[in-house]
């Protein structure tokens, strides 16, 4: 039975979803997949990287910094931080100048 839940595409703009998009526009290009069944790989990968880091990531981190900007739209919120410190389960700390957060609903609109 097909699923029809439908999963957000941000991951395919992480390096492993990039890489992944690259190697089946090649593959289409010299005609060795047809572009329904890179679709559908893809769609496969949205599916699988949303299950597995439910299911999978248990750790928890708090951070610290300064909001640069944060948008709304479509239930997604984006977030600028800028200087900001993470702090890890285990008490190790990390800086980075600037980080993009994207926030999604685990369920999108109308779903049940």
């Amino acid at each position: 039975m097909a699923d029809s839940k439908h999963y957000y595409e941000l991951y395919r703009r992480s390096t492993l979803g990039g890489a992944l998009t690259d190697t089946l526009d090649n593959l289409i290009t010299e005609r060795r997949i047809e572009p329904q069944l890179a679709f559908r790989i893809l769609t496969n990968f949205d599916k699988a990287v949303s299950e597995i880091l439910a299911e999978k990531v248990k750790s928890r981190l708090h951070f610290k910094g300064h909001l640069d900007t944060y948008r709304f739209c479509d239930d997604v919120w984006t977030f600028i931080i800028k200087d900001i410190n993470f702090k890890l389960d285990n008490n190790n700390t990390i800086h980075a100048d600037k980080v993009k957060i994207v926030a999604c609903n685990t369920k999108r609109p109308g779903e049940v």
